[in-house]
């Protein structure tokens, strides 16, 4: 069994995955983690279930290397991320990373960890969404002079915008096209704009509710226009899709894995 770490244990999605690792027989959970102040410290991390998995919530990272796990799977904040990473790299425990939100800085901290242990980074672990990027990258080559708008729609407590989701679509669209996102994105408009600047890729994000995540990409043309969406109606899909990536990552050389990589969806 791959012996499996989470992160956020307390958080929607660290319940997820716990209950998807507690319910999966090739993963055993070994550690859970969450930060010093939540009120989950020292309760069992199946406690939600009803049941016992006889490992306790701790802030404590020295519990990753102490249980033996092989992966740590985080979907927590940034800041946990970055102190995972590091904790992570001395103990050489690989990592699942689906936390959204990095800076640039950030950004390299886990290409640098890279180096000395496998990671997989994805902003979306679902296997739907990973098929849709393939779609959006197809579409943008077929269609390089149709404007492309991009509008994402999350829960109200969600703290970063455009969606980590949203943002990768663009950059897959910006890199089908030859683009460079920071180039061409439109992050956000307000009062007098003037017109559309050709080639660019607009973001719209709504906040509201307990939306899990909807995105949908508009190709608009001249008497036409092309949707492509994915809506996601629950967490399942991303839980599901990060214990692929922690199954993939067991024996595999260091260096820094996508999902697409997780299911073979890159081009030969």
């Amino acid at each position: 069994m791959i012996k499996t770490a989470i992160s956020g244990a307390s958080g929607k999605m660290g319940k997820m995955l716990i209950e998807a690792v507690i319910n999966n027989p090739e993963f055993e959970l070994v550690a859970a983690l969450d930060h010093a102040g939540s009120s989950s410290i020292g309760q069992d991390a199946a406690a939600f279930l009803g049941k016992e998995s006889n490992v306790k919530i701790t802030a404590d990272t020295a519990c990753l290397k102490t249980s033996g796990a092989q992966v740590l799977i985080d979907f927590t904040r940034p800041e946990g991320t970055v102190g995972y990473l590091k904790v992570c790299g001395e103990d050489k425990i690989a990592m699942v990373i689906g936390t959204t939100g990095f800076s640039a800085e950030q950004k390299n901290l886990i290409d640098e960890t890279a180096k000395v242990i496998p990671i997989a980074f994805a902003p979306n672990m679902s296997t739907g969404v990973n098929v849709t990027f393939k779609l959006l990258a197809e579409a943008a080559k077929l269609m390089p002079d149709y404007d492309c708008e991009i509008v994402e729609m999350h829960h109200n407590r969600k703290v970063d915008a455009p969606s980590g989701t949203a943002v990768e679509m663009g950059r897959v669209i910006a890199e089908a096209r030859g683009q460079k996102l920071e180039d061409v994105a439109q992050w956000a408009r307000h009062g007098h704009t003037g017109p559309r600047v050709k080639g660019s890729i607009g973001f719209a994000v709504l906040r509201g509710g307990d939306v899990v995540g909807d995105h949908r990409v508009i190709f608009a043309g001249k008497g036409e226009r092309i949707e492509i969406a994915h809506l996601s109606a629950s967490r399942e899909g991303y839980a599901q899709g990060a214990l692929k990536a922690a199954a993939f990552l067991i024996g595999k050389q260091n260096g820094l894995y996508n999902m697409a990589d997780v299911l073979g969806l890159k081009d030969n």
